[in-house]
């Protein structure tokens, strides 16, 4: 497998719009087009820069970041995919060397049987699942001593992943996936990352069954409870984290704008009318998954929850750039929720229906 040619061309537009933004900021359309939300571009775009700051700061010379969980590759590819949603790429611009160091720590964590955990082996699926995105994303975009090794990593990585898939016996949890490669179970957000993963992948040229990819809808299809929310697994309880994951694997595999979809960005705009913005557990991983999947669903339903997150994110900034949650340290919080503002930027391929 060769991704190469495919994304050759991305990876030249890329390099010239991350140009562009470091010499002067391109306005998001979806947020411009809006009066509610073109007044918070500037505010955004600004506290994304320092943030973004923080972060190549923060990192170590091996690549990782400081705090709960930054050894694992997880982290460190979310951090990694941060720089990219700004659009920033590999040894290019500011952080371009930031960039490269994510890239390397991630592809040195790899083991013989093709998972990508990171030091001291944490995060399970989890990091194997986000660090094969990160891999796949950036394939095409860099030197070509980096992309033999991706070429090399990318489809050891792809084969845990749809190997984890069929191990599943139980019927309910059929297609999805779950925290190790030999799990008999399946819930819905290591499901998520997979089939993020597996999605980027085939969209850049890798040969990933379509199968895989209709079975993991049918498992996300499976968590989906009467009040139009998503569950953690199967008729366990719908909650709006989960419903996030659910609602961007939805619109990113065929069923944008459907019934299905839109019910579930009514479940998620329900969870902050009644006074607060979005549940505090798993705060970030809300954030990032609902505003990924809002936008994609776009209208009311963007419109509503973007302004309610770019209240709430630029008042909860420290003064250092960084922003801090209960769970996995300010770098995972940081890039969740660079993830979670720039996705009007429309620089990850992924996110792209």
């Amino acid at each position: 497998m060769n991704p190469l040619p495919i994304r050759i061309g991305r990876s030249a537009l890329r390099i010239v719009a991350a140009i562009l933004i470091v010499a002067a900021p391109v306005a998001a359309p979806a947020d411009t087009a809006s009066p509610r939300l073109a007044q918070y571009w500037k505010p955004v775009d600004e506290a994304v820069d320092r943030a973004l700051d923080w972060l190549a700061k923060a990192q170590t010379g091996e690549g990782y970041f400081p705090g709960t969980h930054g050894r694992t590759a997880a982290v460190v590819a979310l951090c990694g995919m941060a720089f990219l949603s700004k659009g920033y790429t590999p040894g290019h611009g500011p952080h371009g060397e930031a960039l490269n160091k994510c890239i390397d720590y991630v592809l040195a964590t790899q083991r013989p049987e093709g998972t990508l955990y990171g030091r001291p082996g944490r995060g399970g699926m989890y990091s194997h699942c986000i660090s094969t995105l990160l891999l796949s994303e950036v394939s095409g975009m860099v030197d070509p001593e980096r992309q033999k090794k991706i070429d090399q990593a990318l489809p050891k990585a792809l084969k845990v992943i749809l190997a984890a898939q069929q191990v599943k016996k139980q019927r309910d949890y059929q297609g999805g996936w779950r925290y190790k490669p030999t799990s008999r179970d399946s819930d819905i957000s290591v499901s998520g990352w997979a089939l993020m993963a597996l999605r980027s992948a085939r969209l850049n040229g890798a040969p990933v069954p379509k199968q895989a990819i209709d079975d993991a809808v049918k498992f996300i299809m499976r968590c989906r409870m009467a009040d139009g929310g998503f569950a953690y697994r199967p008729r366990t309880g719908s909650g709006v984290a989960r419903t996030g994951v659910a609602l961007l694997c939805l619109e990113l595999s065929g069923h944008h704008g459907k019934k299905i979809a839109t019910q579930a960005g009514d479940y998620i705009l329900k969870s902050f009318r009644r006074g607060r913005f979005l549940a505090r557990s798993h705060f970030h991983y809300a954030l990032y998954y609902c505003s990924q999947g809002m936008f994609q669903l776009g209208d009311k339903y963007w419109e509503q929850f973007a302004e309610a997150m770019f209240k709430e994110m630029l008042k909860t900034q420290q003064a250092d750039g960084s922003w801090r949650g209960r769970s996995g340290g300010p770098a995972y919080a940081t890039a969740m929720t660079v993830l979670a503002m720039t996705v009007t930027y429309r620089q990850l391929p992924i996110y792209q229906r």
